[in-house]
């Protein structure tokens, strides 16, 4: 794999994790030093539930990528760390995959065509055809790759295929109503973010809303994670809540919570695209 592109001057983001023991720190920020870097935010968390730590670091140096990543190399596997370097500010090639709504995928487009993800999307992929028109409104290749129980197998393959050719690093699941794979899930761990709306695992299936209008429910909200092959059980990235009460109508409640859904995933997208989200087991550390 090329290494990033990175000029003289340039920030980086180092992110890490490993078991927790003394002097991490400080071995850590002692080779940036050494590599001539000048620290600008760091961020540091042990788990006391696993016993492990995380670090998130964004150091600016004049040193190139490859140099820069051989000089903490030593201290990586001195302690045992899982551990990326990123080019800070490099936007991240996400596939966005959706069905019939529209809101999710529109919000992800319009803050991306704004600068405000930091985010590269080389196409969008759908099992139906509602969402043509949006894509081609922002100039993005649309994939329609229908699904069923018998050509499961055979679109999970055209998906790795469009990932493989466009160079996907992430992929958002912008109420996407199809189950992926166990092994597609597998696959993508740490790199597939989907949203849902707060209810579950009460008022599961068809117009879960209006199941909850029906209750009387006073909280409506929203929760982004990563996918894995227990259904909607993934390591939480972000979670919002409004207040709705009585006066509220079934069809209300369907908006408020479409605005919820929309904010809390591009949320989450931008949190993973900065490189803020590490994984600690079922949970998430998320520097904010």
């Amino acid at each position: 794999m090329n290494s990033p592109v990175a000029e003289p001057g340039t920030s980086y983001v180092l992110t890490l994790s490993c078991a927790d023991q003394p002097g991490i720190v400080h071995a850590v920020t002692g080779a940036l030093l050494a590599a001539g870097g000048n620290i600008t935010d760091s961020q540091q968390y042990g788990s006391p539930a696993t016993g492990k730590f995380f670090m998130r670091v964004a150091v600016d140096t004049a040193l190139g990528y490859d140099q820069l990543h051989a000089s903490l190399e030593p201290v990586a596997a001195g302690f045992g760390m899982e551990w990326q370097l990123h080019v800070a500010g490099t936007p991240v090639r996400t596939l966005i995959l959706a069905s019939k709504a529209a809101h999710c995928l529109n919000d992800l487009l319009f803050l991306q065509r704004s600068g405000t993800l930091p985010i590269d999307i080389p196409a969008i992929v759908s099992n139906h055809r509602e969402l043509e028109d949006l894509a081609a409104f922002y100039g993005i290749p649309f994939h329609h790759v229908p699904v069923t129980a018998e050509t499961k197998a055979q679109a999970e393959d055209t998906l790795r295929g469009i990932m493989a050719d466009q160079g996907v690093e992430l992929v958002v699941l912008a109420r996407y109503m199809q189950v992926l794979s166990d092994r597609l899930c597998t696959e993508l761990t740490g790199r597939a973010i989907n949203i849902h709306h707060s209810f579950l695992p009460s008022f599961k299936g068809a117009r879960p809303y209006h199941q909850a209008h029906a209750r009387g429910v006073k909280i409506i909200g929203a929760t982004a994670h990563y996918v894995t092959a227990a259904l909607d059980e993934g390591p939480i990235i972000e979670q919002e809540v409004i207040r709705v009460d009585h006066a509220r109508s079934a069809e209300q409640l369907v908006a408020m919570g479409r605005s919820v859904e929309g904010r809390t995933l591009a949320q989450a997208v931008q949190w993973h695209a900065e490189h803020r989200v590490l994984l600690d087991g079922n949970r998430t550390v998320v520097f904010n």
